[in-house]
């Protein structure tokens, strides 16, 4: 089966939040998304609102509703992130957007990105009943993970649907061409077999871009990649031209001497 492109749009709302208003729209972006025949819509909200906020998850929820069978909201975050006057916290915008999946992440507000995975050994106690919270509000559960077999063993242990692997180290390498790249890609390539052996479904993120993303994808079952910061950075070099050569069409007009006399 083809692996699912589910788009992360943080980056547009980094952009958005960096101006007054609404431009650009998270939600005009997630229906081109939608248009062009992607599988799934993913955010990562903060308590610290560097990207998307709340209102964000809630309306994206509305407007996935309509296409519930064909797109699936994927809602990335600590499940033990505190509310504030801003943020109501990771569960409770669960419970409030039922997305189709719930990713957990082990980050905190003082990471630039999220740069590891659970460590399942420490934290599966804390873990196994909010899991066992967001699957009975009929929400899929992925855990953030890296390519470790032993910690992946507990993953499956502990209940959850799906891991998420963390791919940060493999763009790494790859960008690099890094001499430990095919033992690396080797691990990935392991992890996910033994996930799958023990009956949990595969997804994969994190600095994914055109040029890698075909490498990994030939491990088998990948079910889904969530990509954003990678998607938007390619978008800008295959666009910008596009956009430029248009600002430059306008801004090369012949101005008209007698505007006045233009006007009749």
């Amino acid at each position: 089966m083809p692996t699912a492109l589910s788009v992360n749009l943080n980056k547009i709302a980094l952009l958005r939040n960096s101006r007054e208003g609404n431009y650009p729209s998270v939600i005009e972006f997630a229906e081109l998304c939608i248009r062009t025949g992607c599988h799934g819509i993913t955010v990562h909200p903060r308590p610290d609102l560097r990207h998307i906020h709340p209102r964000d998850v809630l309306e994206l929820s509305n407007l996935i509703e309509p296409h519930h069978n064909q797109l699936d909201l994927n809602i990335e975050g600590n499940p033990f992130s505190q509310s504030n006057d801003h943020y109501p916290g990771f569960m409770t915008l669960i419970e409030q957007a039922r997305p189709h999946q719930a990713t957990l992440v082990p980050d905190n507000e003082q990471q630039l990105t999220s740069d590891h995975g659970f460590n399942l050994t420490l934290t599966h106690k804390q873990l196994t009943p909010i899991i066992k919270q967001i699957q009975r509000w009929n929400i899929r559960v992925s855990l953030f993970m890296e390519a470790d077999i032993q910690q992946i063993k507990l993953a499956s242990d502990i209940g959850v649907d799906r891991i998420e692997l963390y791919t940060g180290p493999y763009a790494v390498a790859y960008a690099k061409q890094s001499k430990d790249l095919d033992i690396l890609y080797q691990r990935y390539y392991q992890a996910a077999e033994m996930a799958q052996k023990l009956g949990l479904g595969v997804n994969a993120g994190h600095d994914l871009n055109l040029d890698n993303l075909g490498k990994f994808l030939q491990i088998p079952g990948i079910q889904e990649v969530s990509i954003g910061h990678g998607l938007t950075v390619d978008a800008l070099k295959m666009g910008y031209s596009k956009a430029l050569k248009h600002y430059l069409a306008i801004c090369n007009r012949p101005v008209c001497d007698n505007p006045e006399k233009d006007k009749r």
